[in-house]
């Protein structure tokens, strides 16, 4: 009889703890991760961060041990999947081989979205997700040169500011109206926008990008009012998109993601999914959502193994992120409505944070510049207590103690 195998297709956070917790919970057989990169896996989040500073190493954090894997007799394939057949459970690769699978896991991630406009594919445009995007970047990255960042998420703003740091010329092009406007509320973008500003960065919101120009190589970018914006270095970061085409080939539902439920299952029950691809759909509790996160990529996988071998479902986590900008860390947990009711909890000066009221429950916090709110909101979150605002918005009361009844819950 042939030994049983799961496949796992990527080795990024999801799939390598995806293999780390099927050995935890004792899986006999055998274990296959198969993703392209020549790499070992390793952290991606520095990447926009410590890697850019001048001075810092170019090497990479390794997710494991060096030897782990072969120690765990974790099989790992540069290779990718080509297709999948669920009806006979085999994948093909692009080598050509087959492998079948009892079964399997996909964790192919994303893909940073492309700038889709005329000369955006010119040379001097970078984007950032792996090691050699960052290595391309660092390089690039030079005291006096013109530096345009499209777009004031988390990577643009992490980028904007390794490169005022270095001593670049640095502006920050921004279709909404203002810094993180998807992921936080008007207060922390006010903050992080002065803390930006004060440094010499340069934003222009409403600016949408029509086109780069350039003898073959980027020289200036162009908004659609007509202003011109000179380059040396043109930095796109504008979102991720989820790497879901495989799934969808083989039948499997996707719906900008690849649709699992709440144990990474997706439509196929041998076929589990887990991490930057994914969105999670519940129909009993409301949930639809696809989120971008370490945190919830090793939730998934280790949902997905734990189903897998017959173990209880993992609790489920409050999302939560992070990002440093200038040396300030931001970290948010929960998930914020533009309809919830927003409390200030300090000033807004270096440490302060905001909370997100939903039907007067916690749904929501962020943190600037300290860690002191952040634990206790999650836990707040987590239990879905209601919070007196008055008492929540003083920042000599302990958060815990804003809770409405504290007699009921431990926090």
């Amino acid at each position: 009889m042939p030994e049983e195998t799961i496949i796992i297709g990527g080795a990024g956070h999801a799939g390598v703890q995806t293999a780390v917790r099927l050995r935890e919970l004792g899986w006999a057989g055998r274990i296959l991760m198969i993703a392209p990169d020549a790499d070992d896996p390793y952290e991606r989040p520095p990447l926009s961060k410590h890697f850019l500073e001048p001075g810092s190493p170019d090497t990479v954090v390794p997710l494991r041990r060096p030897g782990y894997f072969e120690s765990k007799g974790i099989e790992r394939r540069r290779g990718r999947i080509e297709r999948v057949v669920p009806s006979t459970r085999y994948v093909l690769l692009e080598s050509g081989s087959r492998v079948d699978y009892s079964k399997l896991v996909l964790a192919p991630g994303s893909h940073a979205r492309r700038l889709l406009v005329p000369g955006g594919d010119l040379a001097g445009i970078h984007q950032l997700k792996t090691r050699e995007d960052a290595l391309a970047l660092k390089v690039a990255l030079r005291g006096g040169a013109r530096v345009v960042v499209i777009g004031a998420g988390y990577i643009g703003l992490e980028v904007a500011a390794a490169a005022a740091a270095i001593g670049c010329e640095t502006t920050v092009l921004e279709f909404e109206k203002r810094v993180m406007n998807r992921v936080t509320s008007e207060p922390v973008s006010r903050y992080f926008q002065r803390i930006h500003q004060d440094r010499g960065t340069r934003f222009v919101f409403g600016a949408a990008v029509t086109e780069v120009r350039g003898d073959g190589r980027a020289q200036e970018v162009l908004a659609s009012d007509g202003s011109v914006y000179p380059a040396d270095v043109v930095v796109v970061g504008i979102g991720v998109v989820p790497l879901q085409e495989l799934a969808r080939d083989c039948g499997l539902r996707v719906a900008d993601g690849i649709v699992v439920d709440h144990d990474s299952r997706t439509s196929d029950p041998d076929i589990y999914a887990a991490g930057d691809a994914t969105r999670l759909i519940d129909a009993h509790d409301g949930t639809n959502r696809r989120l971008e996160s370490i945190q919830s990529a090793v939730a998934q996988a280790t949902n997905a193994a734990n189903h897998i071998m017959g173990s209880p479902s993992g609790k489920r986590e409050v999302p939560w992120f992070w990002t440093v900008q200038h040396g300030v860390r931001f970290q948010t947990a929960g998930l914020r409505d533009p309809g919830d009711t927003v409390v200030v909890r300090g000033s807004e000066t270096e440490q302060f944070s905001v909370l997100y009221l939903r039907e007067g429950r916690l749904a929501a916090i962020d943190t600037v510049g300290s860690l002191r709110d952040f634990n206790p909101g999650k836990k707040l979150i987590a239990a879905a207590i209601r919070i007196d605002p008055q008492r929540a918005a003083d920042p000599a009361v302990k958060l815990s103690e804003a809770a409405v009844d504290l007699a009921a819950h431990e926090v």
